[in-house]
C-alpha cells in the first residue's frame, strides 16, 4: 500500500488509529469516539507532517468544555540526530506558546504526533499588514514572543549557520547549470555574479561592530504565519509556524516583518508572488509599531525608538540575503509552484540596493540612534 494511501482519512487502519489517539489524549466524550463515528478530514500531507482535522461525530455534546474539534499532527520521516533534536526543540518552543496563549492550545503530545487546537482562522493578506489596528496587534504580539525565556542556546548562531548552511548548496546549484531550466539561465547568470560568500562575511563584520540586543524571534512573521480568528466576538490574532524559531537580533524579526509588507505571494499566475513596490510601512507607520512593541515589552523610551529604527536599517539586508539564498535552495529542492529564481534575483538585487544606500551614508550606529534621529535607507 502506497503512503498516500496508507495515510488517506478513507484508510480503516488510519482511521482507528486517529480515533485511538483521541481516545486515549483527549476527555469527556472524546472516550466514545469510533473509526466509524468520528469526522475525519486530511488538511495536508508531506515529508515531515500529515495533518487531519478531527470532528466529533454529530449529535455528540461535550461534557467539560473539551473541543468539539482538533487538529491531529503527525510526524513524517525523522532522518538523523540533528532532525530528531529540531523536533524535540520544536515540540518545547509550541509547548511554551501553548501555555502562554500565543500559539494554539496544545492538547497532547504522544511518540509520533500531537494533538493541537484547530483554529478556524484564515492568514491576513499581505495588505492587511499595514491595517492600523492589526499591526498594532502584531507589534505587541511579537514583543510578547520577544520576551519568552526558552530553553535551547541564548547565541545568535542560527542565523550565520543557516546562511553558511544555505551557501554551500547555493553555490552547488549555481555551478552545475545543466540540471536548470534553460528559461532560468538568465537569473541564474545573475545571481552567479553576486558574490554571496563576501557578502555574507561583510554583513557578518558589520553586525560584530555594534552589540544588537539578542532575543526569542520567530524570524518569519509573514501574513501567512499570522491567522485571524473567525467567528470571534473580538479582533485576535494567533501566531503560527515557527519552524524558523531561535534566538537572532531582535532588529532581523522586525526588518523582516516590514519586509513582507512589499511581497505578495497570491498571485495566481508565475511567478506566484507580486512585488509591491512602494508598499513598505513609512517612518510613521514603523514608528507606530515600535511604540507598541516596546510598550509590550516595557522599554518604552525614545532612544530605544530611534535604537529600532536603526536596527531595521542594518537587519533590512540581513532578510534580503537570507531569503535570497532560502529561494535559491528551494528552487532545486522544492516541489511547491512558485518563481524561487525570480524571487531570489528580486531579494538579492534589493540587499544591493540598500547596501550600496548604507554606504553612501555610512552605517548607523548606536551612538548615532542616540544622539539624533536615523534617516530612513528604505
Amino acid at each position: 500500500m502506497g503512503i498516500e494511501n496508507k495515510m488517506s482519512e478513507k484508510n480503516l487502519e488510519m482511521r482507528e488509529k486517529a480515533a485511538r489517539i483521541c481516545r486515549d489524549y483527549l476527555h469527556g466524550v472524546w472516550k466514545r469516539v469510533t473509526a466509524e463515528n468520528i469526522t475525519l478530514k486530511r488538511i495536508s500531507g508531506g515529508l515531515s507532517n500529515w495533518l487531519y482535522n478531527v470532528q466529533l461525530p454529530d449529535g455528540a455534546v461535550p461534557i467539560r468544555g473539551e473541543p468539539r474539534q482538533v487538529l491531529l499532527r503527525l510526524y513524517g520521516q525523522v532522518h538523523g540526530e540533528r532532525a530528531l533534536e529540531g523536533l524535540i526543540t520544536e515540540s518545547v518552543i509550541f509547548t511554551l506558546l501553548s501555555e502562554r496563549r500565543l500559539g494554539p492550545k496544545l492538547h497532547g503530545i504522544f511518540p509520533g504526533g500531537r494533538i493541537e487546537e484547530y483554529i478556524p482562522a484564515r492568514p491576513l493578506l499581505t495588505k492587511e499588514l499595514s491595517d492600523p489596528t492589526l499591526s498594532l496587534m502584531i507589534a505587541e504580539k511579537m514583543g510578547q514572543i520577544h520576551t519568552m525565556q526558552v530553553p535551547i542556546s541564548k547565541e545568535p548562531t542560527w542565523l550565520w549557520n543557516t546562511m553558511t548552511k544555505w551557501l554551500a548548496t547555493a553555490t552547488d546549484i549555481l555551478e552545475n547549470t545543466d540540471e536548470i531550466d534553460s528559461c532560468q539561465l538568465e537569473n541564474v547568470y545573475v545571481l552567479r555574479s553576486i558574490d554571496l560568500e563576501h557578502e555574507i562575511n561583510w554583513f557578518r563584520d558589520l553586525v560584530k561592530k555594534e552589540k544588537y540586543p539578542v532575543v526569542f524571534c520567530h524570524n518569519d512573521m509573514q501574513e501567512g504565519n499570522i491567522l485571524l480568528r473567525q467567528n470571534s466576538r473580538k479582533t485576535e490574532l494567533v501566531v503560527i509556524d515557527f519552524e524558523y524559531c531561535s534566538y537572532n537580533y531582535r532588529g532581523f524579526d522586525i526588518a523582516n516583518h516590514f519586509i513582507e509588507w512589499q511581497y505578495d505571494y497570491t498571485a495566481a499566475k508565475y511567478p506566484f508572488f507580486h512585488e509591491r513596490t512602494g508598499a513598505g510601512p513609512t517612518k510613521e507607520q514603523k514608528l507606530d509599531f515600535i511604540k507598541s512593541y516596546l510598550k509590550t515589552v516595557q522599554k518604552e523610551s525614545q532612544t530605544e525608538e530611534e535604537r529600532i529604527m536603526m536596527e531595521i536599517n542594518v537587519f533590512s539586508l540581513a532578510s534580503h540575503l537570507f531569503w535570497g539564498l532560502w529561494s535559491i535552495v528551494n528552487a532545486k529542492l522544492s516541489e511547491i509552484p512558485f518563481g524561487y529564481w525570480d524571487y531570489a534575483v528580486c531579494r538579492l538585487q534589493n540587499y544591493q540596493c540598500l547596501k550600496e544606500k548604507l554606504l553612501v551614508s555610512g552605517p548607523p550606529t548606536l551612538d548615532d540612534a542616540i544622539r539624533k534621529k536615523v534617516t530612513d535607507t528604505d
